[in-house]
């Protein structure tokens, strides 16, 4: 299918530049959010298909969480368009300066599977809150959440401003981007993927944000309140099955709370899912049996502590620990993206910074401690993404900080007015009146070295 008409259609429809008012934008984003409310129970049929996400989860980490961008960007779009003044230095007096954010243009989001439509529409929101037509690729790999994203965008909005493309991402994205040049493609992702995706933008110049993942780790040191920790890491690393970028991919406990962490995590599972997760309303499936496969394949890279257990035909891998992991295994390679959790223990920062090191720069970090200072340490000696002090991956609810990752974890940030910024180009201008013209800025600079001296230091 030849898609080059229709996506030149938008930047036709761009020129225009009917996106360009803030009356237009805040109507995108009113009818947006109108048609989540509308499709509510839609979605949670489709994600609970997808995913077996519960109502609750699905309005915590999906659509409420796209709703509160929505909300926040129609609270704030007029502040975020106005031009912003700044200094102007004493070489340029009376000058007067100012930066405008102007939209990109057509710009490109690819979103992944494991959020399905939290990881498309929070760009979304970002992309038209800045005045761009939209081209958006969901996940062929979470078809029932496609199809009613699909169902949303074609309903409320005009194909030349946001298009819905779908198919094998493997031929539908390099296929896009050969027939236009786009102002910007941000994608979420595996890092593999990532990288080809860069690859390929490299070709044309075109910007890129990319929201990858890594080995995020979890630090409980000695000082830590250990049955608080234990709860905030099952609850986040055992949501949506194990299946979030920001999970704590393993936990690095000091030597003498390793037994007492391992025994309040496994006290946190049977609280929060029952001695059997998969009878749980709360606890979700893998998505697909390659991944099930792969994630089944970790589990003989150390000892089972707790769980072990799976169901192929479910899709089901019970919440699971691990411990006696070898740090050459895939499990200590790969970002797990599963329900396992390996258990490490470590005796002085420097032993557990140089396991940190083996996958540098990790999308999040999590310290639990009771003293600031080993806070401050940890924070300042370690490169990652983003992270919490006694918590784990609730950053990424605070639309008022940049999630995003770092090196291998990704390029760029977003949330909040950060996605507004990420979908524009800031301008920068300089306006100076006429009234004063001194002839010492003139030719013949002969002589007045010294002068320029007392201004330009």
């Amino acid at each position: 299918m030849n898609m080059q008409p229709k996506l030149q259609s938008l930047q036709q429809y761009f020129s225009t530049g009917v996106t360009r008012p803030y009356a237009f934008r805040k109507q995108q984003l009113k009818k947006l959010k109108a048609s989540l409310y509308k499709y509510e129970e839609e979605i949670y049929t489709a994600l609970y298909t997808d995913l077996k996400k519960s109502k609750e989860e699905v309005w915590i980490t999906e659509t409420g969480f796209v709703l509160n961008e929505i909300s926040y960007a129609l609270n704030n779009l007029s502040s975020w368009m106005e031009a912003e003044s700044v200094g102007t230095n004493l070489l340029n007096f009376p000058s007067k300066s100012y930066t405008i954010a102007e939209p990109l243009g057509v710009v490109l989001i690819i979103s992944p599977w494991n959020y399905p439509l939290q990881l498309l529409l929070t760009p979304l929101v970002g992309a038209i809150a800045a005045g761009n037509c939209v081209v958006v690729k969901p996940s062929e790999f979470a078809p029932a959440t496609a199809n009613i994203i699909k169902k949303i965008i074609i309903e409320i909005f005009e194909q030349q401003y946001v298009l819905y493309t779908e198919g094998d991402g493997s031929i539908v994205i390099p296929a896009m981007m050969e027939a236009i040049k786009f102002d910007h493609i941000f994608y979420t992702g595996s890092t593999v993927v990532g990288k080809k995706i860069y690859k390929l933008a490299a070709e044309t110049l075109t910007a890129v944000t990319l929201e990858l993942g890594g080995k995020s780790p979890c630090i409980v040191l000695e000082d830590a309140n250990i049955a608080v920790a234990a709860r905030r890491i099952v609850i986040t690393k055992f949501s949506n099955a194990g299946q979030m970028c920001v999970a704590p991919d393993y936990v690095l406990v000091h030597t003498n709370k390793k037994e007492k962490l391992i025994a309040a995590l496994i006290e946190a599972i049977i609280q929060f899912y029952g001695d059997d997760a998969l009878q749980s309303y709360d606890y979700g499936k893998i998505i697909n049996a390659n991944q099930f496969n792969r994630l089944v394949s970790y589990f003989k890279d150390g000892t089972i502590m707790y769980g072990g257990n799976y169901n192929e035909a479910a899709l089901y891998i019970q919440p699971s620990i691990v411990t006696d992991i070898d740090l050459q295994s895939a499990i200590m390679q790969d970002e797990i993206f599963g329900p396992i959790l390996p258990i490490i223990s470590f005796a002085t920062f420097n032993e557990a910074k140089a396991i940190i090191d083996k996958n540098p720069n990790p999308l999040a970090l999590y310290v639990f401690t009771s003293s600031s200072q080993q806070e401050k340490n940890w924070i300042e000696n370690i490169a990652f993404g983003g992270g919490c002090i006694n918590n784990a991956s609730l950053h990424v609810t605070n639309h008022h900080l940049p999630f995003g990752g770092r090196g291998n974890s990704g390029i760029g940030a977003y949330h909040g007015k950060n996605t507004f910024a990420t979908f524009s180009h800031k301008k920068a201008i300089m306006k100076t009146p006429t009234w004063l013209d001194p002839n010492m800025k003139y030719p013949s600079f002969k002589g007045k070295l010294n002068f320029f001296r007392k201004f330009i230091k």
